[in-house]
Formats: structure tokens, C-alpha cells, sequence
């Protein structure tokens, strides 16, 4: 099973004493679940990330999420377990100054670890807290799973190259190299890195020696910063809000790429207002159509995802 050595780094629970174990009960799904959780568990018990579990003292559900592009992730609920263990102080990188220190680079490769926080190892004695239920039988992880308290701040391999030739966040990886002429160098360094830690990369995810591409949700290249156009469509594809939850997802698309539209806050305002007619009814006014930052005209009545425009909400680098 390949990893990063546990004589490197190995991840740890330091579950506080004083919290009582929980053991959660099983929750029932439908036979689509059931089959998807089944072809998890056989995937991750051939390559060695889980084994059976005997007699745990915690013990989590496992939750079937849906992929975007259709099939099942598998994820655990380690709500409880989470509670009793302390906060590590160290954060996770903030992706905008990542975002920002990418801009004026000529060559750039982008990369994505396969199963990133899979390749560090559990501390051996809190192996069995990560217990889970499945319809057949209690397996625990070998390897830190996704979903644990800290996990980010134990994936962090690369911090003596970052900021110069590499910026990483979690298990997104790009190298860049402000001349082309040296791109192949900063390449061997971080594939280097990779063998001595037994990482593998996801051969699927990436893109070499390329002058722009997607990263943490922007697009960025030699010129600056642009908005994704997914994000872009995802407002403009939106229908008329009709309840809390549409507003809530409205203002969050376009906090998105806040960074691209002028005063987006005090444009939020009106959206906000609209909340004022309770959970299930809200109050959607000319204002608030108005107040929509992708309006080219804001005298239009018709409301601003029912129209096209090429360039909505004008669109800006960021350097």
C-alpha cells in the first residue's frame, strides 16, 4: 500500500479523556446506497485502507453522497468523534493569497494527488476510532480518512517549497516558473518530493507545461485572475428565488466571485430584505432585481438569469 512513511508523519486523534464514547446507530438507505457502499468497502479493502473492526468504542454512520458527475462518495460521520477532539491552531491556507501568488507566471503545471489525505497513516492506537458501520460488517481506517478534525493541518508535506515554485492546498498541486526556461527544473524538484513520500498522482487531473488553467475555483494565467465561467453560468442558469434557500444560494454564488463584481456586498442588501417575508415566503421586488450585479441595465424588468449576455456582470482580470 503505498504512503507516506508513518517515520514521517502519522496522523493523530488526541481524544480528550474526559468525552464518553458514542456509538452511533445504524441508519437504514436504499438498496442504491447499500450497493454503492458495498463496491467502497471491497475498492478499499484491496488496497489496503481499511481493515474489519472488532469491538470499537467509537463507532460512525457512513453517508452515501452523490458525485456531480453521477456515482457515490462515501463518507463517514465522525460528528461525535470530531467534539472530543482538540483544535489543531493550524489553519489551512487562505486560497485567495494563493490565488493572487500564481499571477504573472509563464508556464504553470497543475496536478491532483490520488486520494490525497489516504496517503498518510493513522496513528496505530486511534486506528479503531474511526470505526464505521456498513449492512455488513464494522471496518475502521487504516489511512486519514476525509472528514476527521485536523486532517488538513496534518496534510501539510510541501512547506518548504511553497510560495516559491509551489502552491498547495490540501491535495490541489501547481508548480509554476516565472520563464518557461525553467519549468522542467521546479517539475523534477516537486516530482522529487512526490517519490520520497510514495505519493501517487490522480491520472486524470492534470495538465503540464500549460500558460493557463483552473485553480481552487479560478482561472489564472500570466495576465491575472479571471472568474470561472462555471460559476458564471451556475447565477445565470439560476430561476426566480422563491424561498429562504434560493436566496441563501444566490447571495453564496455570487460571494463566489465577489472579488470580480463592484460593491457586491451593499448589491447583497436588497437580497437580504427579501428574507423579511419568513422561511417559506419571501418578498421579491424590483429592487432586488435591480440590485442583481450582472445587470448591464438595471432598468430591464425581466429578471437577470432569464437573459444571456456574453459578458455578464462584466467581467474582470484581478492581478
Amino acid at each position: 500500500m503505498p504512503g507516506i512513511s508513518p517515520d514521517v508523519i502519522s496522523h493523530k486523534l488526541s481524544i480528550s479523556p474526559t468525552c464518553k464514547p458514542v456509538r452511533q446507530k445504524r441508519r437504514s438507505y436504499d438498496t442504491e446506497r447499500y450497493e454503492a457502499m458495498r463496491n467502497e468497502v471491497d475498492k478499499l479493502k484491496a488496497i489496503g485502507f481499511i481493515r474489519e473492526a472488532t469491538y470499537p468504542v467509537w463507532l460512525a454512520n457512513s453517508v452515501m453522497v452523490r458525485k456531480a458527475k453521477g456515482g457515490w462518495r462515501m463518507c463517514q460521520d465522525y460528528t461525535d468523534l470530531n467534539k472530543a477532539c482538540p483544535k489543531d491552531s493550524f489553519p489551512l491556507p487562505r486560497i485567495d493569497q494563493l490565488v493572487d501568488a500564481t499571477v504573472g507566471h509563464e508556464l504553470l503545471s497543475f496536478m491532483d494527488a490520488y486520494s490525497g489525505y489516504n496517503h498518510i497513516f493513522m496513528d496505530p492506537a486511534d486506528s479503531e476510532h474511526t470505526a464505521f458501520i456498513t449492512d455488513r460488517r464494522l471496518y475502521c481506517y487504516n489511512v486519514m480518512p476525509f472528514g476527521l478534525k485536523n486532517a488538513g493541518a496534518t496534510y501539510q508535506i510541501f512547506a518548504q517549497h511553497i510560495g516559491s515554485i509551489v502552491e498547495v492546498y490540501v491535495d490541489d498541486m501547481l508548480v509554476k516558473s516565472r520563464m518557461a526556461e525553467g519549468h522542467l527544473e521546479n517539475l523534477a524538484l516537486m516530482f522529487g518530493i512526490l517519490k520520497s513520500y510514495r505519493m501517487r498522482l490522480n491520472p486524470t487531473k492534470y495538465a503540464f507545461g500549460v500558460s493557463s488553467g483552473k485553480f481552487l475555483g479560478f482561472m489564472i494565467s500570466q495576465r491575472g485572475i479571471e472568474a470561472n465561467p462555471e460559476k458564471i453560468k451556475a447565477i445565470i442558469d439560476m430561476e426566480t428565488p422563491k424561498t429562504q434557500k434560493d436566496i441563501q444560494s444566490l447571495t453564496g454564488r455570487v460571494a463566489a466571485l465577489t472579488r470580480f463584481i463592484s460593491k457586491a456586498t451593499d448589491r447583497c442588501v436588497q437580497f437580504f430584505k427579501a428574507l423579511k417575508g419568513g422561511k417559506h415566503q419571501i418578498t421579491w421586488t424590483l429592487e432586488c432585481d435591480q440590485a442583481a450585479p450582472w445587470r448591464s441595465t438595471p432598468s430591464i424588468k425581466a429578471a437577470p438569469w432569464r437573459s444571456t449576455p456574453p459578458l455578464p456582470f462584466g467581467i474582470r482580470y484581478c492581478r
